[in-house]
């Protein structure tokens, strides 16, 4: 068993990619304390900031996430947000990474979504220059504010596509916005030629995760956790290789249903042969790191050192990059492993 510091410090140093990971939800307490100063002309108190941080199931952290959302002013905010994941990216060894946006909530404050893209790209620009890592983008069309809503962003992201922008993702509040809904984006988005994927079986039951494969032809699952309701479900989830985002500290937090760590179904998912990755889901809000997550896999649930690897190995593969690079990526996890 290694000691924790020496398990982050060899594991920080091997090539890892992430691919379930909130944008807005990398950003630092210090600079939402800009964002509010900015907004307010006082100090975001540490006893607010505590109480925006309470909150004990998805609903409530979707709230919170919104709350966040609320104090960007000007699309220059963004700046902020990119040189905290730059940070993240830094402090977990990260060399490539697949995010999340949602502009719903910046869209209804008025802000321009090719402004914001511009914002994006001289962004992800910066962070390739100086950190070598490649970040690209998933548009999260959001089900929270329904069908016509996420028709109108997937009509802003094609009118305004840009190279770092690879496709469209669903999240939100699943229980008010079940994924059958969302079909035509989906078909409409593939039609573009973007990729898809889907937050399903995080929140409702495992017919969330059918939905999701047979309506909108996700090519990942978010979260997934409870397609261990269903043999028959993991069966097909294992033989077609769909990827699950796997976020463990996330799907404690929101307790809906893994009460605690070692209760958590990645375990017996791996086991079964799942394409398991792992990921954070929302740093700030969980008060997690990537690091962490594989710690507590390693600790808690008893993944072994070969399993991590593999593990590492599994989100280089479930990214969206092509076969040559996926190839050239997991070469150099097990060069670094060595």
């Amino acid at each position: 068993m290694m000691k924790k510091a020496d398990f982050y410090s060899f594991l920080k140093a091997i090539p890892k990619a992430e691919i379930h990971l909130h944008i807005e939800a990398v950003i630092s307490k210090n600079s939402i304390k800009k964002l509010y100063f900015k907004k307010n002309g006082t100090e975001f108190t540490e006893a607010a900031i505590k109480k925006l941080f309470s909150y004990n199931d998805l609903n409530g952290f979707i709230t919170a996430f919104l709350k966040v959302q609320d104090l960007f002013t000007s699309v220059d905010d963004f700046d902020l947000v990119f040189s905290d994941l730059q940070q993240y990216i830094t402090d977990n060894g990260v060399s490539y990474a697949e995010v999340f946006f949602a502009p719903s909530a910046f869209i209804k404050k008025g802000f321009a979504y090719g402004d914001i893209m511009q914002n994006f790209s001289k962004n992800i620009a910066a962070i390739k220059k100086e950190t070598g890592v490649d970040v690209r983008v998933l548009v999260d069309v959001s089900r929270t504010f329904g069908l016509e809503n996420a028709e109108k962003n997937l009509d802003m992201l094609l009118a305004n596509k840009i190279p770092e922008v690879i496709g469209i993702g669903l999240g939100g509040a699943e229980s008010k916005g079940p994924c059958k809904d969302f079909g035509p984006v989906f078909e409409r988005a593939r039609k573009n030629g973007l990729k898809t994927v889907a937050h399903a079986g995080e929140d409702v039951d495992a017919w969330s995760i059918w939905d999701a494969l047979d309506v909108l032809h996700s090519a990942r699952i978010g979260h997934g956790i409870t397609a261990i309701q269903d043999e028959k479900l993991m069966t097909r989830l294992k033989d077609e290789a769909i990827p699950l985002e796997v976020a463990p500290t996330s799907n404690v937090f929101t307790k809906k249903y893994v009460p605690s760590f070692d209760k958590h179904p990645i375990r017996a998912f791996y086991d079964k042969g799942l394409m398991v990755t792992v990921n954070t889901d929302d740093p700030l809000f969980f008060k997690v790191s990537l690091l962490d997550e594989y710690w507590n896999l390693y600790t808690k649930l008893n993944f072994t050192k070969a399993e991590i690897k593999q593990l590492v190995l599994n989100s280089f593969n479930s990214t969206f990059l092509s076969d040559a690079e996926k190839k050239a990526w997991t070469d150099k996890v097990e060069a670094a492993w060595k």
